[in-house]
C-alpha cells in the first residue's frame, strides 16, 4: 500500500505536468496564429514566447510562469531589450558559451565602448 503523501506528489506531479503542457500549448497557438498577424515586437532575445516555453520546460508551470510573467511585463515600447536567457536554461548556456559577450551578456565591443 502507497502512503498518503506519496500520492499527493504523484497527483501534485501530474498536475504541474498538466498546467505546463497547457502553458506551452497556447504559448504555441500564439506562435501559430497571433504573433505571424501581429509581426516581430519582442526587444529581447530569446522572444517573450520563447522565453516562456523555455522557463516552463525548465523551471516547471510555477517558477517558469512566474519568469515569464516578469519578463513580458519588462518588454514594452520603452524598453532598451537585448539578451535576456532563461536562468539554468539552454538560451544561458549558450550565451556563457559566446566569447563575443561579456559575463552579463551584452556585447563586450558595446560595453567597453560605453565605459
Amino acid at each position: 500500500m502507497t502512503r498518503p503523501t506519496a500520492w499527493l506528489q504523484r497527483l501534485g506531479r501530474l498536475v504541474a505536468r498538466a498546467l505546463g503542457l497547457a502553458m506551452i500549448a497556447l504559448v504555441r497557438l500564439y506562435q501559430l496564429v497571433i504573433s505571424p498577424v501581429l509581426g516581430p515586437r519582442c526587444r529581447y532575445w530569446p522572444s517573450c514566447s520563447h522565453y516562456t516555453v523555455e522557463a516552463v520546460q525548465v523551471h516547471g508551470p510555477l517558477r517558469g510562469g512566474w519568469l515569464a510573467a516578469k519578463r513580458i511585463v519588462r518588454c514594452h515600447p520603452g524598453s532598451d531589450g537585448g539578451i535576456d536567457p532563461v536562468p539554468g536554461g539552454p538560451s544561458e548556456r549558450l550565451c556563457r558559451e559566446d566569447p563575443e559577450l561579456d559575463e552579463h551578456y551584452r556585447c563586450r565591443a558595446e560595453h567597453t565602448a560605453k565605459h
